[in-house]
Parts: C-alpha cells; structure tokens; sequence
C-alpha cells in the first residue's frame, strides 16, 4: 500500500512544486541598506540579469547633495507565462530639467535604467532599458499611487502582485525646488 500511496502522491507533488516555483519569489534583495546603484551626482547604469524585470525600486533624497538621490533596484524572473524575451532595447532619453512621462514602446517591460546627473540644473536625464517578450503582456496599465507625494520624500515601490510589471513612469520637475 505504500508503494501506490507513493505513486500516486509523488506525481502530484511535482506538479504542486512546480507551480509553487512560478508563483513565489522570496523578498526583494536590495542587498545591503549601504548598498545602491550611485553615488550622489553620479550617472549609473542598471540591468536586470536577462530574462528578469524590474520589480522594486528604493530612493532617498538629500537636497544638501545637489538635491539628488540615491536609487536602488530588484529584479525578478517574468512570468513563465509571458515566455522569453525576444528583444531589449534602451529608450529614448529623458531629458533633465524638464517634466516627461514615458512608457516602454512595443508591449516592452522596464528591466533596467541608465541616469546622469546634470548639477546645472540639478536633476537627472533617464533612459528605459525594456524588453520584449514573446507573449504579450496585459495593456491594462495605470499610474501608481504609489510615489513620493512631496520631492523630498523617500520612496520604497514594489510590485506585491506576481504579473504586475512596471512598464514607465513619469516626473515632475519644479525649477523653483528643482
């Protein structure tokens, strides 16, 4: 009886585990607190490892260092159900010093950005790096309420529903706060 209890069960559970690996990721690893993509006034360039996106993004503000902020990002695997991203591309800029709102072009996912510091105007320029894959993604898309309320507010987004994808974001940009 143990036996077929066995073969019965062992099948199912393999089934169930992988399931369980489609749908569970672990928490977000920023690493540690110390740890972000750029130094104040600095450009940086992050990408997602291929085949992840962008799933959570962290920043703090310091208006004494050039009213510029620290960023930092984590990645997770997409859906199995969008399947494998069949191109990447980098956006066009974003120009610093002015408002803009961008979404990724051709159903892309955002999996990684590229920023420089411009202390002439003391703001950043921004660059998408986003991917395609070979299932479309939902265009159901909305902005998030989920974004600093004040310029100097610090901001901690994630994503806490698996199939949720950031696809762009938008900014605003005051010349009086800068």
């Amino acid at each position: 009886m143990d036996i077929f209890l066995l073969c019965v069960f062992l099948p199912l559970m393999t089934v169930a585990w992988g399931q369980y690996s489609d749908y569970y990721y672990g928490p977000y690893n920023y690493g540690d607190n110390d740890e972000w993509v750029n130094v104040y006034r600095q450009g940086f360039n992050f990408q997602c490892p291929h085949g992840q996106v962008i799933v959570a993004v962290r920043s703090v503000f310091s208006k004494k260092e050039g009213s510029d902020r620290l960023w930092n990002y984590a990645c997770m695997p997409a859906s199995q159900s969008l399947g494998e991203p069949t191109e990447c591309w980098w956006e066009e800029i974003n120009r610093a010093g002015t408002e803009w709102y961008q979404t990724c072009s051709n159903n892309g996912l955002v999996a990684g950005f590229q920023s420089q510091y411009f202390p002439s105007v003391l703001d950043r320029e921004w660059q998408f790096y986003c991917c395609r894959y070979s299932r479309r993604c939902p265009y159901s898309c909305w902005l998030t309420t989920e974004y600093p309320g004040h310029y100097g507010e610090d901001m901690d987004m994630m994503m806490y529903t698996y199939d949720y994808y950031i696809r762009g974001a938008t900014t605003t940009f005051s010349a009086v706060h800068r």
